[in-house]
């Protein structure tokens, strides 16, 4: 069964998606930096390692955006979507691995975290803030065929989900003292994350790649972003398509 396409946008809506795609990532990478530092003050303050490793996941998203800054910084940045992609994968797995750890520590441990309206406040803010920017880098590296800019929405998805457990853990432990609800559930989010990281290092973030127009000469792989010899799936799926 073959995957949906779309036709590639035009030479100026491209250059106008690379941007926004560059903007979209430095709007991320300035959020999660301050939301990273408020979070582990709050964290160490109130003892939590939920809020710690809330705090810790917001830095591993600030390294995905600074890896799309990277790639589309550059004059080409499709020269740079195989790479991008394999360092993102890179930081899904170091997510992952964090949050087990949290995870494993909070419910060994012996000690018990105290309420943070801080901690509370913080994960409630992101988890409006983060599906809008997870919408617009959706949207944008579809349209672009971007496979890098959807694998940083990915990432910003998984950071949306934290948020929204770390928020509930925050406040069934304030109300009813279920300390354990929030690392539980976050060895779910741990998961997951290994399921995006391994698509992302083997390319198939992008499933739904843009067509040339028509009448164009590029072909499956050159259309989908990807260089030449590229061997992800979206380009082998683009090309079975062509055939």
């Amino acid at each position: 069964m073959s995957v949906p396409l779309r036709t590639a946008p035009s030479p100026p809506r491209r250059a106008q998606l690379n941007r926004r795609s560059l903007h979209l990532a430095y709007a991320t990478a300035g959020y999660n930096l301050l939301e990273g530092v408020f979070a582990v003050a709050a964290g160490a303050a109130a003892s939590s390692t939920a809020l710690l490793g809330f705090g810790l996941d917001s830095f591993v998203e600030v390294s995905s955006a600074l890896v799309v800054i990277w790639q589309f910084r550059s004059r080409v940045p499709e020269n740079r979507e195989r790479l991008a992609l394999r360092l993102i994968a890179v930081s899904f797995f170091a997510l992952a691995a964090w949050v087990t750890v949290d995870a494993a520590r909070s419910l060994l441990g012996s000690e018990r975290a105290e309420t943070s309206p801080i901690g509370i406040g913080i994960a409630a803010v992101s988890v409006v803030v983060m599906p809008l920017l997870v919408w617009a880098k959706r949207r944008t590296g579809r349209e672009l065929g971007s496979a890098t800019v959807v694998a940083d929405s990915m990432q910003t998805m998984l950071c949306t989900y934290l948020s929204a457990i770390v928020l509930v853990g925050l406040l069934a432990n304030a109300a009813i003292g279920w300390w354990w609800a929030d690392p539980i559930a976050a060895l779910v989010i741990a998961a997951v994350a290994v399921r995006e990281g391994v698509e992302a290092w083997r390319g198939e973030q992008c499933d739904d790649c843009a067509l040339p127009a028509v009448g164009g000469e590029t072909d499956g792989a050159a259309s989908c972003g990807c260089g030449p010899g590229c061997t992800d799936a979206c380009c082998a799926n683009q090309d079975r398509s062509l055939r």
